[in-house]
């Protein structure tokens, strides 16, 4: 039953989102325990007139790991490519690259089936788009964008000369989305992000997931310095303590959920599109337009958020103010 509920959600991905036409060629990158999703992709790519090509390679043993060289190559080749894994392998070479050849790219980390059946999934994404173009136009290139929220939040930082990233969950080639989140985002250049964040929402990796206390994190010269928050921050602070990789403090991204279908799960691209959330990711930006591959990238969501970007406000208290 099950299969016949996913087979919307997976069209709906398939021929909306991705825009796949008859003979394109779709490579869809997974992992054994994502085979169900992956096999409804399949399903609606052919029934697309299109023809599937699955990849299977071992789960990565962390998020932004790079996939086998041979599967980075499919992708680059490809004129889609789906990510359809549990270990995000969005933040990596080889979906920048993939994308950099002119394939068009969807990010379906920790997709659940349920996921294909119903919430995220069944958002006007057309309708939508405009408002998230808005708001990424109104991110890109600000000298100075202040982000506050009523549990304690005030960071800011500069994104001059970096680009505004409108993921509408529908691409068009050389450009890479997630799905169901539609979000706006941009990088903060390297260095600039100070202040405090407040997650109070979720935080969908290494098992942790929707928040049952607030974490927070000091930010100076563009790095996160402290975190506490009790054991799901502990959680957080051994889990970048282990991969001895600096860079993983890194403020990469400011991003705000934009659909008014996404709720909080526990799930990354459900938690992170829901309208009016803020995420803050740290680590690698280079998919972003920054210049930093750290080991990891994860986000911290907040709700209620106020957004102020060179005196414009984009935000008010999670609704937008465009």
């Amino acid at each position: 039953m099950k299969k016949i509920l996913m087979a919307k959600g997976a069209r709906t991905i398939v021929e909306v989102c991705a825009g796949m036409k008859p003979g394109e060629k779709a490579v869809i990158v997974t992992e054994p325990c994502m085979m169900p999703l992956a096999e409804a992709i399949a399903a609606a790519v052919v029934a697309a007139g299109a023809e599937p090509i699955i990849t299977v390679m071992t789960p990565r043993d962390s998020d932004g790991q790079e996939p086998p060289d041979a599967i980075a190559a499919a992708m680059k080749a490809s004129n889609v490519f789906f990510n359809v894994v549990r270990t995000s392998i969005t933040h990596t070479r080889a979906t920048r690259d993939a994308a950099a050849a002119g394939s068009r790219g969807m990010m379906m980390t920790q997709f659940s089936e349920e996921m294909l059946m119903g919430g995220g999934i069944d958002a006007d994404f057309q309708a939508i788009a405009p408002q998230c173009e808005a708001v990424a136009n109104a991110l890109a290139g600000a000298d100075i964008i202040h982000l506050t929220t009523p549990q304690g939040t005030d960071l800011t930082f500069s994104a001059h000369g970096r680009r505004g990233n409108a993921l509408t969950c529908m691409i068009s080639p050389g450009k890479f989305t997630t799905v169901p989140t539609i979000e706006a985002n941009v990088s903060p250049l390297e260095g600039t992000a100070e202040g405090v964040i407040v997650a109070d929402a979720s935080i969908p990796y290494i098992g942790i997931g929707l928040l049952r206390e607030p974490i927070v994190a000091t930010v100076s010269k563009g790095m996160i310095v402290t975190i506490s928050g009790g054991a799901q921050a502990e959680i957080l602070k051994r889990n970048w303590e282990s991969k001895n990789n600096p860079l993983v403090y890194n403020v990469a991204e400011l991003g705000i959920g934009l659909n008014p279908s996404c709720r909080f799960i526990g799930y990354m691209l459900e938690d992170e599109g829901v309208y009016g959330s803020v995420h803050i990711g740290t680590g690698t930006n280079i998919t972003l337009g920054g210049n930093i591959k750290a080991a990891c990238h994860y986000d911290l969501i907040m709700t209620k958020a106020t957004i102020i970007a060179d005196g414009r406000t984009i935000l008010k208290d999670g609704q937008v103010a465009l």
